[in-house]
């Protein structure tokens, strides 16, 4: 069931079920009826007249009658709304109340807690000409049942398209990318503007959460390729950075080896153990490297291999 649908639902929500208010008024009239019967049939056999016999059984019916039809029940979460005669009376309950047969009615039951309502959004524009759909939810409350059965028609109508409206409108004011990325900035907004649109209707608004944003897939599609575009150039800026920053290095440590060349027999010296000792094989290919190093030229490469257990080729 999509938002639409529901919202559907929400507007059209069957009024209170008054099946336990039709049950206890039929028992209350079930009892009186019992009672006429049993004090007709006492009166009747006590010797009264007819027309006392006849009296008290219509009495007593009236009185059933009255209790079936004034005998209303509000659940504790709720307020009931009477009107007397068309003209406002007051609010009733929670519990049971009375009305006044024929010149009471109950124009509406208010229910006190906090409702649920989802609304959505679909292929609204943005700030930059971009058609997303917007689902959200929307958490509210009537603090006035007055006002709420008054000053609008139908309240729970009313407060939906009110958040449909605002939600168009703040999707009109904001580009794709504050939308993806500011969230919450959007449920304050919606919250706010809302807010102020049921606040004469006796109704606050709580809070509002956006559920889900849905792009068209051709623009899903190219967002994914632009961020994978951008990871990859980040990280070629990354890799030449540390190029540049290990060619500093070099630099620094040539100058070190420049004026040095005990220091960098001795690195070099110091490389050669380390290969031999942790390789346990290598390859040396003969060049100016080896006549630097001072071992004598290849056959000292190879002594030296001998005594470390390592083959050289």
């Amino acid at each position: 069931m999509n938002a639409r649908n529901y919202n559907m639902m929400q507007i059209a929500a069957p009024r209170k079920d008054n099946t336990r208010i039709s049950g206890v008024a039929g028992f209350l009239f079930t009892v009186f009826l019992i009672i006429s019967t049993l004090g007709t049939v006492w009166m009747a056999v006590s010797g009264y007249s007819a027309g006392a016999v006849i009296a008290f059984s219509l009495v007593t019916i009236l009185i059933g009658i009255y209790l079936l039809l004034a005998v209303k029940i509000a659940d504790q979460w709720e307020k009931a709304v009477v009107l007397r005669l068309g003209k406002y009376r007051g609010l009733r309950g929670p519990g049971i109340f009375w009305l006044v047969p024929v010149v009471d009615t109950v124009a509406d039951w208010i229910d006190h807690r906090v409702m649920v309502s989802p609304f959505s959004a679909e292929k609204t524009l943005t700030k930059d000409t971009v058609p997303v759909d917007v689902d959200a939810v929307l958490f509210w409350v009537v603090w006035d049942a007055e006002k709420a059965a008054l000053e609008v028609e139908n309240y729970r109508a009313a407060i939906t398209w009110a958040s449909q409206t605002a939600l168009r409108e703040v999707i009109g004011s904001l580009d794709l990318a504050d939308i993806l990325i500011g969230r919450a900035k959007m449920d304050a907004e919606l919250q706010r503007i809302i807010d102020q649109r049921t606040t004469p209707w006796g109704i606050s608004v709580q809070s509002v959460e956006i559920r889900d944003i849905v792009i068209p897939q051709e623009l899903e599609d190219a967002m994914s390729r632009q961020a994978q575009a951008e990871r990859e150039r980040q990280a070629r800026v990354i890799l030449g950075e540390s190029e540049r920053q290990i060619a500093e290095s070099f630099a620094d440590a040539s100058i070190a080896y420049q004026n040095n060349p005990v220091a960098l027999h001795l690195r070099a010296m110091n490389m050669l153990f380390e290969g031999l000792k942790e390789k346990g094989a290598m390859v040396i290919v003969p060049s100016s490297a080896v006549d630097t190093m001072n071992l004598g030229g290849l056959s000292g490469m190879i002594s030296l291999a001998d005594q470390q257990g390592v083959k050289v080729e």
